[in-house]
């Protein structure tokens, strides 16, 4: 990583400034207000702190150049703040060099105030002594206090959060030196005069502030049913400008929120209960309480208030009643082990853990509820939300183990949310994208889409959110794994035959070698490469801070390369020591590193070990790092393999219907130039969603397809009713061959799945350079470009303008 003094905030790489190796965050105690009608939330939020051990701490080569944190002083720029006036100001740049700054990952808010907390009503009551009245607080008697919090043992969990809350409502001190903060672009800083180590830094701060309308962290905008809302849209900065806090992942920690929203709003959130909401003696809002006993990096914390409906459950259906039975036999079901029998122990600090609770073992689908707007409550309950998520949250117990989190809500986001789903603890956003057009019968065949990525979100609960990343970079960890699962987990949940799944495998495969083989012709080979700091992955500066290569970058945020490259490298590791192997290996990591934050070579050389043989055969963790992780382009195996998986049983039928395409084409198109004949008839195979997909796909590869073909294609596969991903492929084969008579098919597809799927397809349709296709591009952008995520929308502006 580069050091801080090398950073430069005006590349597309982002700056996590927070000086995690000085002191760390333990505990947030969040108190937040919604206004809607100002588009902000403002409140304040209490930070437990705990310093790093004295060998981390501030050194000498601290000081000089950078602030004793470690980190470079900024220019005072257009929206730096000093303090909560000219005089705060003042205090800030006259304080001494050598005093200790506690540096926030921060921007886009309003800091107001900055205070040390007085826990002496609390402490007392514990039998800690006082502080006494004429003197500055004791360090050392609120550092006892506080080290007594962190130590309690999970199982007094409650009365921990109780002693966290009741510090966090505690006055602020006002006797002795007082706190001074000064803000820049990516920080928010914060000294208190004379104090030069983070040993005798405040333990417990409290800063106000609000943030802004038009901050990264939080999507202000309107739902389905043109009603305010605001949710964390997974951004690139992730919350910074929601709230002050260390952005690396490193450091983990747990947090309470109290949400003060309109009294017609619902409030969801990550949080280990469901909320009740409580009256605030306000008859205008309402107060909602979320809390997490398992540490976790900032970044996953997830916030969404709007007037979401909770989707109505039914009597339980015989569906339900076969998940509570077992969910099928399938290829992957047996030889299930448990935690006793393996003798791994959990090797996380000390938390509330489900992975030791003999109940959640057996708890194969854990309370779940789903939420949208009014307008879509009937799709997400007719149309697959609510019967798939029981049978796949069943599925990945089968497959998997142990729920890491103990409940699941799923939110149907606005119109403009930027992918098809994501993932945070206790909560799933999903596009309305991965509904289904129409009531698809008895069947799954059609709910494909919904399902597989209802699979991919809920395996993100054990690889992306119990264990994470430690560097950022590799997102593959994360990513990959659950591309890979979601096509484990959604067989399972179909309750398909071994070779049902094998074959669909096969097919999935080549769809997204097809897509990968794309991405990568077109693409900076930098933003190819999924170890991008390779042998200095994982490192930071000496303060703790860092930068996220490319991660700023517009074009990485629609790039898959992270998804694809790392499902094939899993692919291939399956190869090599079979899918159960696999399977089975996944579930001894996740016992081990459950809780914990890894890279890609904690991973492999578990696997190299669990599998000596493979390293007899050339396969070393070297090599895999060579051939997949730290360079661009495609890896030799995955050009051998795709050939192979061109010529399963599920694409030959395709490819056979390919051709019956293809001919009609032809002579529709000669009948074009001869006098009519009777045409004969040609019966077409019905076909799975994927392989749709997929013709769709080979059927874009002809420079010509007549107008009787492209109708007759329309007719009979009711292209307009199927899922999203086949009505992308269908918007491109319209455009490609000037079809006017379906533009209303891509101009419902840009007014309605655009954000998730289709900013590219903007694209298509200008280089056609046809006048009525960019007068359909400028007229959908002007509909929906308020409503569009920021980064898409300079995309498909840099498109069309």
């Amino acid at each position: 990583m580069e050091p801080d003094g090398e950073l430069n905030p005006d590349t597309d790489d982002l700056p996590l400034r927070a000086n995690t190796n000085h002191i760390l965050v333990r505990h947030y105690v969040l108190d937040l207000t919604v206004c809607f009608d100002k588009k902000i939330i403002s409140g304040s939020i209490v930070l437990f702190l705990e310093p790093c051990s004295a060998e981390m701490a501030k050194t000498k080569a601290d000081i000089g150049p950078e602030t004793g944190d470690g980190a470079r002083q900024e220019p005072n720029e257009e929206g730096t703040k000093f303090g909560s006036d000219t005089q705060g100001s003042d205090l800030f740049q006259s304080s001494n060099a050598e005093d200790f700054t506690l540096v926030l990952d921060c921007c886009d808010l309003e800091v107001s105030k900055v205070e040390e907390v007085d826990t002496d009503s609390v402490s007392a009551a514990l039998g800690f002594p006082l502080t006494a009245a004429s003197e500055d607080i004791s360090v050392d008697s609120q550092a006892g206090f506080i080290q007594h919090l962190f130590s309690m043992p999970s199982s007094h969990w409650k009365e921990k959060h109780r002693l966290f809350s009741l510090c966090s409502r505690s006055p602020g001190i006002q006797k002795g030196n007082s706190l001074h903060f000064h803000t820049d672009r990516w920080s928010l800083q914060v000294k208190k005069m004379g104090v030069t180590t983070s040993q005798d830094f405040p333990r417990i701060i409290r800063i106000y502030y609000m943030t802004r309308t038009l901050g990264g962290s939080v999507r202000w905008t309107k739902d389905q049913d043109n009603r305010e809302c605001v949710y964390t849209a997974g951004s690139p900065i992730n919350n910074r400008a929601l709230f002050p806090c260390q952005e690396p992942p490193v450091a983990m920690s747990t947090w309470q929120a109290r949400v003060r929203a309109p009294s017609d709003c619902v409030v969801l959130m990550s949080g280990e209960e469901e909320a009740v909401p409580a009256e605030d003696g306000d008859t205008h809002f309402l107060t909602w309480n979320y809390y997490v006993t398992m540490p976790m990096p900032a970044s996953t914390f997830t916030l969404a208030v709007g007037h979401w409906c909770r989707v109505p459950t039914e009597t339980p259906s015989a569906l339900e009643n076969e998940v509570e039975g077992g969910v099928g036999c399938s290829c992957l079901k047996a030889e299930l082990v448990s935690m006793e029998d393996d003798g791994i122990s959990c090797s996380h600090g000390d938390y509330p853990c489900r992975f030791t609770e003999r109940s959640a073992w057996s708890q194969r689908v854990v309370p779940h509820r789903v939420f949208s707007p009014a307008c879509l409550l009937q799709k997400a309950q007719q149309m697959g939300i609510l019967k798939l998520l029981p049978r796949c949250l069943a599925a990945a117990h089968a497959v998997l183990g142990v729920h890491p989190f103990p409940r699941l809500d799923v939110l149907i986001v606005p119109a403009g949310f930027s992918s098809l789903g994501m993932a945070s603890p206790h909560i799933i956003f999903l596009s309305q994208s991965v509904l289904c057009k129409e009531c698809p019968g008895s069947g799954l065949n059609r709910l494909t889409l919904s399902g597989s990525r209802i699979c991919h979100e809920i395996a993100h609960s054990w690889f992306g959110l119990v264990i994470g990343a430690r560097d950022w970079t590799e997102e593959w960890i994360s990513e990959g794994f659950a591309t890979f699962l979601e096509d484990i987990i959604w067989a399972q949940a179909q309750q398909l035959s071994s070779r049902q799944t094998a074959e669909q495998f096969d097919l999935k495969a080549l769809l997204r070698w097809r897509r990968l083989s794309d991405e990568l012709q077109n693409s900076n080979e930098e933003l190819q490469i999924l170890r991008p700091n390779m042998d200095r992955t994982g490192q930071v500066s000496d303060s703790g801070s860092s930068t996220i290569k490319h991660a700023l970058n517009p074009d990485k945020t629609f790039m898959q390369v992270h998804y694809l490259k790392g499902y094939f490298l899993l692919r291939f590791l399956a190869s090599e020591v079979g899918d159960q192997h696999l399977i089975d290996f996944f579930r001894l990591f996740v016992k081990k590193y459950h809780g914990q934050l890894v890279l890609s070579q904690d991973f492999l050389q578990m696997f190299l070990i669990t599998f000596p043989h493979l390293e007899r055969k050339g396969l070393t963790l070297s090599a895999i790092y060579a051939d997949w992780l730290d360079r661009p382009g495609i890896p030799e195996w995955l050009h051998e393999r795709s050939a192979v998986w061109s010529q399963a049983r599920l694409v030959e039928e395709v490819k056979a219907e390919v051709v019956k395409w293809i001919l009609s084409s032809r002579t529709h198109q000669a009948k074009g130039r001869k006098r009519k004949r009777a045409e004969p008839k040609v019966n077409y195979k019905e076909l799975t969603t994927e392989q749709l997909v997929m013709l769709l796909e080979l059927l874009l590869e002809e420079s010509e397809l007549s107008v009787s073909s492209m109708r007759a294609l329309h007719k009979t596969y009711n292209l307009q009713k199927q899922d999203a991903e086949v009505r992308h492929r269908w918007c491109e084969l319209v455009v490609k061959h000037t079809y006017s008579q379906a533009y209303c098919d891509v101009e419902d597809f840009l007014l309605h799945d655009q954000q998730a799927m289709g900013v590219y397809l903007y694209g298509e349709l200008m280089v056609q350079e046809d006048p009525e296709q960019q007068a359909l591009a400028r007229r959908c952008l002007t509909l929906v470009q308020e409503e569009m995520d920021q980064s898409a929308r300079r995309v498909v502006e840099e498109m069309i303008l």
